[in-house]
């Protein structure tokens, strides 16, 4: 059975979705600093196309090693491919190029914001009610991230017209992932097996990244370093075919917007890993904030749908 397949939708947390939950927020919370091994030789467009390579080609592998079928009918294929341009081609690059002209903390900040979309949509067309109880720890934890980046936010001398763009850019990749994180709960997308479903999307996204990469950038370019094969592979394996698994089951299981909190926890997970590895150092408004944020998923997650 696939992940998704093993948990009845619910409206709340499990104790075996907040496994998953833990797990997808330290893979996605350790990625800050893989990216940058992915940056410098190869240009952003191509660091993107070959992450969704791999990891559309790992997800193949895995279904057929595990005996699963990875025919999902016409309909699976188009709902596949429109997946795939909002989910891994408009909502990663738009966030790369985000932080051409943006500080990370703002455009984390933006993607904190997924659950205002996430639940909107998820009103609008799944019928799911926002409860006082969600809406109050939704807006702890946008807060308790906007506490943990207020050194960026209140930074002297920004590009007023640079912030601009990038926020603009990052709020687009924001919109681009809500409306693949709704499809996944329409009942298209749970008719369709969650495996074999996001190995076709990601191999669409990773072949229509390389298309846009050499259109952007030109033919490949590789970086034959230790360094950047190994990140690569973190993040085409297990920041990309493993943690998509896990959110995608989490999505059909309580649906879009809570789902959408890991925005809100990843960038305290970003902090706690730079600390170690980067000596980052926790100002009081960032503690205050990462409490708030903690305090908020609490409440958020409690809540029923």
């Amino acid at each position: 059975m696939t992940a998704a397949a093993q948990i009845r939708p619910a409206g709340v947390f499990t104790p075996r979705l907040l496994v998953y939950f833990a797990i997808i927020t330290f893979i996605w919370g350790s990625t800050w600093l893989v990216i940058k091994t992915q940056l410098g030789v190869v240009p952003a467009s191509w660091a993107v196309a070959y992450r969704f390579l791999l990891g559309g080609s790992a997800m193949m592998l895995m279904v057929l090693v595990r005996g699963k079928s990875l025919r999902i009918g016409g309909a699976g294929h188009r709902f596949a491919l429109v997946n795939a341009v909002m989910q891994f081609v408009l909502n990663f690059n738009l966030v790369y190029r985000a932080e051409e002209h943006v500080t990370s903390g703002l455009v984390a900040l933006s993607f904190a914001l997924l659950i205002v979309p996430n639940a909107l949509l998820s009103a609008a067309f799944l019928g799911q009610r926002i409860t006082p109880r969600f809406a109050l720890g939704s807006i702890m934890g946008i807060g308790g991230v906007a506490l943990i980046f207020a050194r960026d936010l209140m930074a002297p001398g920004l590009d007023t017209r640079a912030v601009a763009l990038g926020l603009a850019l990052a709020i687009g990749g924001v919109l681009s992932a809500s409306v693949a994180n709704v499809m996944q709960a329409t009942s298209t997308g749970r008719s369709l097996p969650a495996e074999g479903g996001l190995a076709w999307s990601m191999a669409y996204g990773g072949l229509l990244n390389a298309g846009l990469a050499w259109a952007l950038a030109g033919p490949p370019v590789i970086d034959t370093s230790p360094a950047f094969l190994l990140g690569l592979a973190y993040l085409g394996l297990v920041a990309s075919a493993v943690a998509f698994s896990l959110y995608y089951a989490i999505i059909r299981a309580v649906g879009p917007g809570k789902a959408a909190y890991n925005g809100v926890v990843v960038p305290l997970v970003a902090m706690a890993l730079s600390t170690v590895f980067e000596g980052y150092r926790w100002t009081p408004l960032a503690v205050a904030g990462g409490a708030l944020a903690m305090v908020g998923l609490v409440v958020a997650l409690r809540s029923r749908s």
